[in-house]
């Protein structure tokens, strides 16, 4: 298990995080605006996060972390049913288990909450189907 840690959390990763520190600036940016300002739903605003941001991490990664030269028509496919399966697992795991922690807080503190934690596990589920999934890098 260590040496699997060891392997992904490369020179790859920290690329991938740094993608993930303007993907997330803009991602939060859109999601809450969307939420709070224009007043659209918990799923809707949690979504926009992952149309904006999801271009905007594709580009990056695909030119600077992953440095994939391959054909794009192979690759969008793939980056399009990791970024679906990875908001679906996320989102839907984060909402109920912070509507239970927070059981007690107004339903907007709770989705509030619940995109903040969606957005951590997103980020961990993306990376390893990002890596492995669409752009095929070997550990």
């Amino acid at each position: 298990m260590g040496s699997l840690i060891k392997k992904l959390c490369d020179k790859t990763f920290l690329k991938f995080i740094a993608v993930g520190v303007v993907n997330t600036l803009v991602g939060t940016g859109t999601m809450f605006l969307a939420y709070n300002v224009a007043h659209l739903s918990y799923w809707v605003s949690s979504a926009s996060n992952y149309v904006v941001g999801s271009i905007v991490s594709y580009v990056l990664n695909r030119r600077f972390t992953f440095k994939d030269s391959s054909s794009a028509s192979s690759s969008v496919p793939r980056f399009i049913i990791n970024i679906s399966c990875c908001y679906l697992l996320a989102y839907g795991a984060a909402k109920p288990l912070v509507a239970s922690a927070l059981a007690s807080a107004p339903l907007s503190v709770q989705e509030n909450g619940a995109m903040l934690v969606g957005m951590c596990l997103f980020v961990l589920l993306n990376y390893i189907g990002q890596r492995f999934f669409v752009f095929k890098v070997k550990a």
